[in-house]
């Protein structure tokens, strides 16, 4: 499955894109990728798997919540 953006979400994406590619080009890549082909949720990692790819425990729901902004 795939999400797509209609024609004024692409442009949107892209005008952010123009606007960062002086500053933040890997950003602007991404974001004019998005607005081309949109993001393939087959492909996607879970936030929980993610994680215990990177070592970390899972997240806990009892745990205290002050580094929560």
């Amino acid at each position: 499955m795939r999400i797509v953006f209609d024609p004024a979400e692409q442009e949107a994406l892209r005008a952010d894109a123009r606007e960062m590619a002086d500053g933040d080009p890997q950003i602007a890549y991404v974001l004019e990728r998005l607005a081309g082909e949109g993001v393939d949720l087959d492909r996607v990692t879970s936030w929980e798997d993610l994680r215990e790819n990177l070592g970390q425990p899972p997240i806990d729901d009892s745990a205290p919540t002050t580094h929560v902004a």
